[in-house]
């Protein structure tokens, strides 16, 4: 692969020539336009760990991807500078690549539906057990299948990004092909035939079988590697490597931060964990015996850590650089860094302590019955009307005005494809916010009437 195409900033779904040269470049145009959408909006109400908190410090989706996207600019930027040194790229400045990996960072949870990843699974449940929902996808074959019995908020990220958010156009955002292959972490469909694929990004999912020729068309652009000549896999994109250091950093640091906001976790246990990810030949210690403030000493080791695990994540990405343009490289870069062990108990003790904590797990329990019902209820209406159209039965006709007319058809009518009706009814409810999820699903169930 090559930087000068890798920073490609021919945008999808249009023909128009990007700028040469403007006050704000192409790719701060895209963080704008993320920015500015509604599906970015609607992550303040989205669970980062703690489902429906009434305690406004604690993080939700949005700020989780701000905090990210602020790291993820400084990695870009510090890793571009010596990118441009290495390759002689005139034409670009480091700040472009940090403006990339900020816009990718600050879309990279866009696509995660109510109650975080529960939710993933809660849709992921209904497709191979519910009544009805089982049913439905088992007429279903390969990857058009495999996109529910596997759902992954990263491919309902790219199909906001490019199809949903801003629907008569085409491309959707119409954003960079740089920030759309620096999002997509994984870039592969979802059945790939029984074939196994090693590496980080072949994990999981990064668009499902209605956007495969979107993905085809941003890969090309930038020149990403294809793995397999029959199946839409390929190789990442090197940026995409920092976009997911910047999630990793920021929920492994941050969520002990929050635990210890809500009790999970006392003052001592939080400075040890921090402080062991510290380098020693530093002034931390002398700085934190002079602070007496409980909140400020963690503000302030939070922040240490989170500097610390940047400068690492840029030194292990410039010494596999090379190894990234090749396709040879396909690993995690926290899981290479000198501080990985200490870093690694952050995300152990968060998962004992925190990730399963009574309140956390009732709330994302309630949520597997929430979203379960909505998906099954709906799937029956939109049927009903699909198969009947108006010999549809009076619940079906009264029901349907509570899906948005995007989510339905062209007119309101649902389309004759089950692929395609049940891709649209997951668009719909994976939209949803943590409180609009539960207020629709009182209201379909009864649970909740007006001036009841």
């Amino acid at each position: 692969m090559q930087w000068s195409r890798l920073l490609s900033r021919r945008r999808l779904g249009t023909q128009a020539q990007p700028q040469v040269s403007s006050l704000r470049t192409d790719f701060q145009r895209d963080f704008d336009r993320i920015v500015f959408s509604s599906a970015f909006r609607r992550m303040q109400d989205k669970t980062q760990v703690f489902p429906l908190s009434r305690v406004d410090y604690i993080r939700t989706r949005l700020t989780h991807s701000l905090e990210a996207s602020s790291i993820g600019r400084s990695l870009g930027t510090l890793v571009g500078e010596q990118v441009i040194r290495r390759h002689g790229l005139e034409r670009f400045e480091a700040s472009d690549f940090g403006d990339i990996c900020a816009a990718a960072c600050l879309a990279h949870d866009i696509g995660n539906p109510p109650f975080g990843h529960s939710g993933e699974d809660a849709i992921r449940h209904w497709a191979r057990t519910a009544d009805y929902g089982r049913r439905r996808v088992e007429v279903l074959r390969g990857s058009e299948q495999e996109d529910f019995l596997a759902f992954e908020g990263n491919a309902q990220g790219f199909r906001i990004l490019t199809r949903l958010q801003n629907p008569d156009n085409p491309g959707g955002l119409q954003l960079t092909c740089a920030t759309l292959a620096a999002f997509s972490k994984y870039p592969r469909e979802s059945f790939l035939g029984g074939g196994r694929y090693p590496g980080v990004s072949a994990r999981k999912h990064g668009f499902v079988a209605e956007d495969r020729e979107l993905f085809a068309d941003v890969a090309e652009a930038v020149g990403l590697l294809r793995r397999d000549p029959l199946r839409a896999i390929w190789y990442r994109h090197p940026l995409a490597f920092l976009v997911e250091a910047a999630d990793d950093i920021s929920y492994r640091v941050i969520d002990i931060e929050d635990g210890f906001r809500l009790g999970y976790l006392k003052l001592d246990e939080v400075l040890e964990l921090y402080t062991s990810a510290l380098p020693a030949a530093d002034d931390w210690e002398r700085r934190l015996r002079h602070m007496g403030d409980a909140k400020g000493k963690v503000e302030f080791l939070r922040a240490k850590v989170i500097n610390a695990a940047v400068g690492q994540v840029v030194a292990c990405f410039m010494d596999n650089e090379q190894a990234m343009l090749d396709g040879r490289f396909d690993q995690s870069l926290l899981e290479q860094l000198p501080a990985r062990h200490s870093l690694g108990r952050l995300i152990d003790v968060a998962k004992e302590r925190i990730y399963n904590a009574p309140e956390v797990v009732g709330i994302q329990t309630a949520g597997f019955q929430v979203i379960g019902e909505l998906l099954e209820s709906f799937s029956q209406v939109l049927d009903d009307l699909a198969e009947h159209g108006a010999g549809a039965n009076a619940r079906s006709r009264m029901t349907v005005n509570l899906i948005s007319d995007q989510f339905i058809g062209p007119g309101g009518v649902p389309s004759g494809n089950t692929y395609t009706r049940l891709l649209r009814l997951s668009d719909y409810v994976a939209g949803m916010t943590d409180s609009y999820a539960v207020s629709l699903y009182k209201k379909i169930t009864g649970i909740s009437l007006p001036g009841g």
